[in-house]
């Protein structure tokens, strides 16, 4: 958590494995605001609670819905509080990501904000994909990465800064998957 300046934004992004992988994030004890499929915000409770908490409803394959996410993020960041996305896009069926999509650096860009890379692992474990049901005794391990600064790259290195980062969290995973 040394990582985690609580008084700066951050785009967060972490690798998805699992809908654990929500219960697992709030360990780092930020304040943020997730940026969640439009579906689990119409399941009973979860989608109550992502709802209530004003997190941030996304409608996959919808450029009208990906319009509104930005403009709620970018409020957010404004504001002060940061946002966490899953560059992924959906969770990971093995251990290795799977290719990242460019919003959340396009963001970190244009708002010149630090992306707060975090890696998980074994919250596949927990919840499997196509599971709904919580395993009770999972060994999950999370590594908050130092932050990486956007300030002084341009709106067009979003591919890099993605690219950078990809490789950061791989390099990690596979760091965590060894001391397992």
């Amino acid at each position: 958590l040394e990582h985690i300046d609580p008084k700066r934004t951050y785009v967060i992004v972490a690798n998805h494995q699992s809908l654990a992988d929500i219960v697992v994030l709030y360990q780092i004890r930020a304040q943020f605001k997730w940026v969640a499929k439009e579906s689990l915000f119409r399941i009973p409770f979860l989608g109550w609670c992502l709802g209530l908490c004003k997190h941030i409803s996304l409608r996959r394959n919808d450029r009208a819905s990906i319009r509104d996410v930005y403009r709620e993020a970018i409020a957010y960041i404004r504001s002060g509080m940061s946002v966490l996305f899953f560059p992924e896009g959906t969770r990971s069926e093995t251990d290795v990501m799977n290719p990242f999509q460019s919003g959340a650096f396009k963001l970190a860009l244009s708002e010149k904000v630090p992306v707060l890379p975090i890696v998980l692992n074994g919250a596949r474990n927990a919840i499997p994909k196509g599971d709904w049901v919580m395993k009770s005794k999972v060994d999950c391990r999370i590594s908050v990465l130092e932050p990486l600064e956007t300030s002084g790259l341009g709106h067009d290195s979003a591919s890099a800064l993605s690219d950078t980062i990809r490789k950061r969290m791989e390099a990690e995973l596979i760091s965590l998957s060894v001391r397992a």
